[in-house]
């Protein structure tokens, strides 16, 4: 199957009111071009899964500003005043999880198990409305595994596979969520033929890729 597509056939992958699981921590690791052909497809009432909202004018930031979201949920909002002016408004609605929490909740998602216990959160906001469970003493949150219709991640190289390799902290979440969704499409800045990447560099295998855009090294 051939895996490398243009921009221009990216929009037939969009969906109104699809889930979408977005990788990067802030500009970094985040498909930058991806989400821009989203902003200007208008694909809307989006479900985003992804760190956080960035910040008004880059990535998944963009989406906000564009009212193309109708869900968050994300680790914080606090770099992106839209998002907390909607969220008041009630235009956007958002959950707010523990970063590390969201991590397990994606590799739960990914992994096929039905959640995590965590302490994160006992006692706090963040246990209203969840399941409690009481373990050797100790009390759990029991935090409920997510997973999307689709996950658009960002790497530094890909061979025509889709075996994936990111550049240092460009890594965080989206090997994991390259495991949590239905179709997995990555932006990638190079684009090599099969054997040309050693099997130790490769962090994201082929098998979990679905579909590669070659966008150069973008912003």
């Amino acid at each position: 199957m051939e895996k490398v597509i243009s921009m221009e056939e990216l929009p037939q992958y969009y969906s109104d009111g699809m889930s979408v699981m977005v990788g990067g921590f802030m500009g970094v690791g985040q498909p930058i071009e991806i989400v821009k052909n989203m902003v200007e497809k208008q694909v809307k009432d989006l479900t985003l899964i992804c760190n956080d909202t960035a910040v008004p004018d880059l990535g998944v930031g963009t989406l906000v500003v564009n009212k193309q979201l109708k869900k968050a949920i994300v680790s914080h909002i606090g770099t992106n005043p839209e998002t907390g002016k909607q969220m008041i408004a009630e235009e956007l609605d958002v959950e707010l999880v523990p970063q590390g929490s969201l991590a397990e909740r994606i590799r739960a998602g990914g992994a096929g198990l039905g959640g995590v216990l965590t302490p994160t959160g006992v006692g706090t906001v963040v246990e209203e409305g969840k399941v409690k469970m009481n373990v050797e003493g100790k009390e759990y949150i029991l935090e409920t595994p997510l997973r999307a219709d689709v996950a658009l991640l960002k790497a530094h190289k890909a061979d025509k596979a889709g075996n994936l390799v990111y550049r240092l902290t460009g890594r965080n979440f989206n090997p994991m969520m390259a495991l949590a969704a239905d179709m997995v499409i990555a932006e990638v800045e190079e684009l090599v033929e099969v054997g040309e990447l050693e099997p130790d560099e490769i962090m994201t295998p082929g098998v979990l890729v679905d579909k590669i855009v070659v966008c150069g090294k973008g912003e």
